[in-house]
Parts: structure tokens; C-alpha cells; sequence
């Protein structure tokens, strides 16, 4: 892996889905291996986890990491789940594509949830994203950016874009492809809302385990030549709990393994800079200073 002059934000998904998985991803912030890491704040486990993630804000920007497809939404869905509980994915993508989506029920959902991280955890995240992408869908993006739009922050939020760009397409396989389809015109309209948004993305995988120190290292390369380049990664301690709730669960040690392995990477990674007041990251200031 080779440092450019881009903030290259390792970011590790999932911050509170079960105890394994929050462990993990905090012995590894402790250690100074990652650089950012966002919480799903539906799961029961936000509430206890807020207070041991506030405790790592020295080590790691902290985000929300946005979810509609795990588990129940914090408040009523009639349309996305009128059952109460939440949707896959692809049923999810499926209603983007054929505008079955109510913006203005994710924009509620979404400001319960952004309401949900700042209320526990006591400051605004310093980032969104969204699990399995779901944020950067047609419709889903509108419901979105609207909630964001409402929250009166001091800094602007770095929102995650995570299609490739189209000019590392031929590298990136067919999901990646998919991926960049569906979120494309999400980070024009991102920026337009005086978002901040990366550059690059990388960490777009298939999840096997024997391959997850050969896809971390990938995912830090191929940043942009500037401007903020985000590498996920899905680190942690596989438990019963997992298993019940996602297919990724070995993997998640592998990758815990490899990170810790991995030489130099510290070195390689941003590392926030918090302002003076302890509040959110100032992304236009870190850019200015990459």
C-alpha cells in the first residue's frame, strides 16, 4: 500500500449489531487501526454501547451508520415495513427502482435515528452512511439528505458515496459495478446539500474468509490523488447473536486477524484531528491539512 496525499478513512461498519462485533472494532480503534467507525442505533444493544463509543471519540470519528434492512425501524414504517419488521435489501432496492418508496416516511426514520445517536452518545455524528448502502438509493437518498437537512450542526457531515468511480470500474467486479449504478447522481445531490463526500471508495467484496487480508489491502489503495478516500471493513467477534442476525460472521474475525497483521498500518490511515471543543470532525479543515 502506498500513503497519498487523500485522507484514506479505514471505516469499520456495524458498531453495536452484537457485543462481538462492538469488542472487536474497539480493541482495534484502541490500537490505532482504524480510523472511523458507525453505529446502528436500532439494535438493543445502542443504548449500553453509546456510552463505551463516546470513549473512543480520541481514536476514531463516529458515525451513524444508517439501517432499513436488520431488524425493526425505531418508529412506525406502514409502507417500507408495514409488519414491523424491516425489509431486505433487495426487497428494499426493488422499491427504490420502481418509486414504491415514501421519502418523506425514511426522512422520519431517519431523523429518529440521527435523534437516537446524538441523545445517547451526546454529540452529532461526525459521519452517515448506511447499512448495505441502503442510504444512497433513488427515493432513500431524498428521505435522507431531508433529516439531515433539519439537523443544525456546526460542521457539515461527511456522507459516505460508496459507488466506485467510473474510471476504477474495470477493476472492480460486477457488485461494485451494481453498486456504482444505484448510487449514481447521490453524491452531486450530496454535495448540493453542503455535505462533504469522499472521493474513492473501496471494500466492496465477497465476504470470503480466506481472502480478507488480500481485500483490505486492496480496498486502501487506488485512493484519489486528494480529497477523502473511505476503505470499509466489517471487523469483530463472531458470536451466537451474529449467527442469528448476518451472514458475514466469520469473516469478521478474519478480518480483525489481518488488520492486526497488517505492517504499518497505523502509518497508512487518517487519525482525526478533533477540534478544540471535542465536537464533530471538521472535514474541510483535515482536508486542508492531509
Amino acid at each position: 500500500m502506498t500513503r497519498t496525499s487523500a485522507l484514506a478513512l479505514l471505516t469499520a461498519d456495524d458498531y453495536a449489531l452484537t457485543e462481538g462485533v462492538s469488542a472487536g472494532i474497539e480493541e482495534l480503534a484502541r490500537r490505532g487501526l482504524l480510523s472511523a467507525t458507525g453505529a446502528m442505533v436500532t439494535t438493543r444493544h445502542w443504548p449500553a454501547h453509546a456510552g463505551r463509543l463516546a470513549a473512543l471519540r480520541g481514536h476514531v470519528a463516529v458515525g451513524l451508520h444508517f439501517n432499513l434492512t436488520l431488524g425493526a425501524p425505531i418508529g412506525p414504517m406502514p409502507r417500507l415495513a408495514p409488519g414491523g419488521g424491516l425489509p431486505t435489501i433487495g426487497a428494499v432496492t426493488a422499491a427504490a427502482l420502481t418509486r414504491r418508496i415514501d421519502p418523506a416516511e425514511i426522512e422520519a426514520e431517519a431523523s429518529r435515528q440521527l435523534d437516537a445517536f446524538e441523545r445517547l452518545h451526546g454529540h452529532p455524528p461526525d459521519y452517515l452512511d448506511g447499512h448495505q448502502h441502503v442510504h444512497a438509493l433513488p427515493r432513500v437518498r431524498d428521505g435522507v439528505l431531508a433529516a439531515i437537512a433539519r439537523c443544525r450542526w456546526p460542521r457539515p457531515l461527511l456522507i459516505r458515496d460508496p459507488g466506485t468511480r467510473l474510471s476504477a470500474l474495470a477493476g472492480a467486479g460486477t457488485k461494485a459495478a451494481v453498486l456504482a449504478g444505484l448510487s449514481a447522481g447521490f453524491a452531486s445531490r450530496a454535495r448540493a446539500s453542503g455535505l462533504v463526500v469522499n472521493d474513492s471508495f473501496g471494500g466492496v467484496t465477497d465476504f470470503e474468509p480466506e481472502a480478507a487480508g488480500a481485500d483490505l489491502a486492496r480496498s486502501l489503495q487506488g485512493a484519489a490523488r486528494s480529497g477523502i478516500h473511505i476503505a470499509m471493513c466489517h471487523p469483530g467477534f463472531p458470536d451466537d447473536e451474529l449467527a442469528s442476525l448476518d451472514p458475514v460472521t466469520v469473516r469478521r474475525r478474519s478480518e480483525y486477524d489481518a488488520l492486526l497483521a497488517m505492517p504499518g498500518l497505523s502509518g497508512r490511515i487518517w487519525h482525526p484531528g478533533r477540534p478544540a471543543d471535542g465536537g464533530m470532525i471538521d472535514w474541510p479543515q483535515e482536508l486542508a491539512r492531509a
